[in-house]
């Protein structure tokens, strides 16, 4: 029987660790390879072709939103399911708008996760209970799907997101520069353009918005007031 390969994807390494001996105890599915950041992840998925990516969203560098985001464009026929802590309305509604075939609480078991990676295989899709229930409840309130909760953020293109997380987890110019692959110039340029498009014009500001968008984790908060050198 042919397995089915499978991409993991999570910054923690004894979860990501815990997580492979507990999908692969049934023996049909296979992890292909594990990345630590959403950037690995797109590079591996691009190499490896997985088809199923077990995907974190809150990671550094480039989180798992973003990540699902940039694979899709390139390999829209691989399906990711994302697995989070968290089930607010507000990650579920962003998980769905990125293209993830599915959506789980960390508090799932091996055995459910591992069925999630079974039925998202077959085309199909796969959501933790509590949160197929709130988006059946939306999409019967609209069919069209305008009754699920707007976002209340202006919208941020990729490269944007990009930078806005990196500025808010505390890289300075040149890092962000060399992460990206681009000049420190052209990191000032998007830099100005997201505060103005935002209209949020410090770092601290930039953080509370990437908290409150999901982009980084809550645990960064502690670290906003501090004084951050702009280049």
């Amino acid at each position: 029987m042919k397995r089915i390969p499978v991409l993991l994807v999570e910054d923690h390494t004894l979860v990501r660790q815990g997580l492979r001996l507990l999908i692969e105890l049934d023996g049909d599915i296979e992890i292909v390879g594990e990345a630590k950041t959403g950037r690995e992840a797109v590079q591996m998925a691009t190499n490896l072709r997985p088809d199923v990516i077990v995907m974190d969203i809150a990671m550094p560098l480039l989180n798992g939103l973003q990540a699902t985001r940039q694979i899709l464009k390139t390999l829209p026929a691989t399906k990711i399911m994302i697995l989070s802590a968290h089930s607010d309305p507000e990650y579920v509604q962003q998980v769905v708008k990125v293209g993830a075939a599915g959506y789980l609480i960390k508090q799932s078991s091996g055995d459910i996760v591992a069925r999630a990676i079974r039925e998202l295989k077959k085309g199909k899709t796969f959501f933790t209970p509590s949160i197929a229930k709130r988006l059946n409840a939306d999409y019967q309130k609209s069919p069209d799907g305008v009754g699920l909760q707007k976002r209340r953020s202006t919208e941020l293109t990729t490269r944007e997101a990009e930078l806005l997380q990196l500025v808010a987890e505390g890289h300075v110019n040149k890092q962000i520069a060399s992460e990206l692959g681009i000049s420190i110039k052209t990191v000032e340029k998007h830099r100005q353009h997201l505060m103005e498009k935002l209209d949020i014009h410090d770092i601290a500001g930039l953080t509370r918005f990437a908290i409150a968008e999901g982009i980084i984790e809550s645990s960064v908060q502690s670290t906003i007031d501090k004084n951050t050198p702009s280049t």
